[in-house]
């Protein structure tokens, strides 16, 4: 198992003015909706969000289902769902699911509904909508709305500040910026996030991301790779020579036949992040919990 050391981090000053918004706000709120990749879901929990949300009650969202691996997923739902927390899947940029979501925040709210139906009072609830960079954050308020009333982008950092948006049965939804915490203290988790494309690619050295990509796909299952770019790869091949083959397969060639490696880094993990593999979630609920537990035993 890896040690755990810092090699990738990414905090620029409005993630930092996000979470004080974020404490501010709070109290506002009845309810957090927690946006997780469901390619990632571990990954995506950024602890600084626990200090903020205590006990507000929590439907956790795992979005992108459509690029991910439904049995991983449903193991994970169920670790997610401890404490009576809530649920649910979600490919948010498939219109109609928002009425799903919106139907978990009534029932989060049912005390609260109930407490003021009976005063003849109508509940005004609203939500915060948190999340680690491009996870899916204003693209589920979109679909929650019906329509467009926040900005989206396939890249980390394009919400910048809060957003406040109503949607058509009442509910009012708090979008904030996708945030991570100012230092990661495990590789893995700060190299896929950086995978996922929460971290932006100009603070990486992209070339090394891709070559780790490779290697962590290939523990998983090699058939991905052989499957996309219509490679062989033999026992005793190298991550550099699967690269080469990638290369080659696809013609990312420069002249005189050299290997165009910059090309094919960029390709690969644009490829993942499209989703050009089918269907692939790169963290179990049984490797996390040994990985947690080997850094219990460091620490003793």
């Amino acid at each position: 198992m890896e040690e755990n050391r810092v090699l990738i981090n990414w905090f620029p000053g409005h993630m930092s003015k996000a979470l004080k918004m974020m404490e501010k706000e709070i109290n506002l709120v009845d309810v957090v909706l927690y946006v997780l990749d469901s390619r990632a879901p571990f990954s995506c929990v950024n602890p600084k969000f626990a200090e903020i949300i205590k006990d507000k009650p929590i439907v956790y969202v795992f979005n992108k289902i459509d690029l991910a691996e439904k049995e991983k997923v449903d193991a994970w739902m169920q670790y997610f769902s401890k404490d009576d927390r809530m649920c649910i899947t979600m490919n948010s940029c498939a219109s109609g699911l928002g009425k799903n979501v919106e139907s978990l925040i009534r029932k989060s709210c049912s005390a609260k509904i109930e407490r003021l139906k009976a005063k003849g009072i109508k509940a005004t609830l609203r939500a915060l909508v948190l999340g680690v960079p491009n996870c899916g954050k204003s693209t589920l308020i979109n679909n929650l709305c019906g329509k467009a009333k926040t900005i989206t982008g396939n890249i980390a950092g394009v919400t910048r500040g809060k957003q406040w948006v109503t949607i058509a049965s009442g509910i009012e939804i708090l979008d904030t910026p996708g945030t991570l915490w100012p230092a990661f203290d495990n590789n893995r988790v700060a190299r896929t996030l950086a995978y996922l494309g929460s971290i932006k690619d100009d603070v990486l050295d992209v070339n090394d991301l891709a070559f780790e990509f490779i290697k962590d796909v290939c523990r998983i299952d090699k058939n991905i790779l052989i499957n996309r770019y219509d490679i062989e790869i033999t026992e005793g091949d190298e991550t550099l020579d699967i690269m080469d083959k990638i290369c080659y397969s696809r013609k990312y060639l420069l002249k005189g036949g050299d290997m165009d490696y910059d090309r094919c880094c960029k390709a690969i993990l644009s490829d993942f992040r499209h989703g050009k593999f089918g269907q692939l979630t790169l963290e179990t609920v049984k490797e996390i919990n040994l990985l947690k537990k080997n850094d219990r035993k460091k620490k003793d």
